[in-house]
């Protein structure tokens, strides 16, 4: 159980919310074999395979959200749709027209449907209640809406907020480029990425290449140039290795093979390898996700909304 991207988002801390009370508003949305007539299901399934909806350990949980699609090219639609409105040329004369040939795909595709093959895929869900983070194993903020639709639609209430830094990454990482040294605690690894903000849009990628001596000359003139950067690979502690996104998305997280073969000499069964792989990984991020926040500045913090009254013959809803 090692995640390989990170969506980070942020809840209260602590989140109010115990243990029983969310297993029984998951199982609101709990999954269901996609049905014939539809394109997708999603639901929440058991993370451990075991049939309970939520895996705690150590006051962390682990949700895993399934989705499954079934698979109708648009190809086979139209090609299907095209061989339907031939025939029907035929018979009435004259080609069918926009709305006609809408219902034509709108019949092909109920009446393959139920045919499709379908595909199933997962995504995990570290929640830590006391610390407030929500974060997805996701390579895309999409991938994760998904998960952060679902739970809206289960939970009663769910104060999920995005992550902020006092510093963009963007900013961040052209400091740390231009000066030629990562913060305390982290290096810069081999792989970086500077895009230009003109239209359009010049790349340059450096990839397991060595960014110091030349290299770093040639990133500091594209940066005085006005590229800047949109990936940048550094490894935390000597124990995680990671790509920083300018959208403060991890990718390519790995965790370093000193911490699994700790992980290793722990566990005898698979069962125990499962509960040393995430009791390891999310003591790990505990202290790894602090350290990444203190050097892009510090978490930015939402201004309260003032409580001062309104003025006099002001109606409250335009105060």
């Amino acid at each position: 159980m090692w995640f390989k991207n990170l969506q980070i988002y942020r809840l209260p801390t602590p989140w109010a919310i115990d243990l029983a009370k969310l297993d029984e508003q998951l199982a609101r949305g709990e999954f269901t074999r996609c049905p014939s007539n539809q394109p997708m299901s999603r639901g929440w399934v058991s993370p451990r395979k075991d049939g309970a909806l939520i895996y705690a350990n150590n006051r962390q949980w682990l949700l895993a959200l399934a989705v499954e699609q079934r698979l109708l090219p648009s190809s086979v639609i139209n090609e299907t749709a095209q061989e339907r409105a031939e025939q029907i040329t035929d018979q009435q004369g004259y080609a069918p027209g926009r709305k006609q040939m809408k219902e034509i795909k709108e019949r092909v595709v109920e009446e393959l449907m139920p045919r499709a093959f379908t595909k199933k895929r997962s995504s995990f869900v570290w929640i830590d209640p006391q610390n407030g983070w929500f974060i997805v194993d996701a390579g895309s903020p999409a991938k994760a809406e998904e998960v952060i639709e679902h739970l809206r639609h289960c939970l009663d209430e769910f104060p999920l907020k995005p992550l902020h830094t006092e510093l963009s990454p963007q900013s961040a990482m052209a400091d740390w480029l231009a000066g030629g040294d990562a913060p305390a605690g982290f290096t810069v690894d081999r792989d970086c990425e500077l895009k230009s903000v003109a239209e359009e849009k010049a790349a340059v990628r450096y990839v397991r290449h060595p960014l110091g001596d030349e290299v770093g000359a040639e990133i500091k003139a594209h940066l005085a140039a006005g590229k800047l950067p949109t990936r940048l690979a550094l490894t935390w502690d000597e124990r995680i290795s990671f790509v920083l996104t300018e959208k403060l998305e991890i990718k390519r997280l790995a965790f370093l093979d000193i911490l699994k073969e700790a992980a290793e000499k722990t566990a005898e069964r698979a069962d125990e390898q499962f509960d040393a792989d995430f009791a390891l990984m999310t003591g790990e991020l505990t202290r790894f996700l602090p350290q990444l926040i203190a050097a892009l500045g510090g978490e930015k913090v939402e201004a309260e909304m003032s409580s001062a009254p309104a003025a006099a013959g002001t109606p409250p809803w335009e105060a």
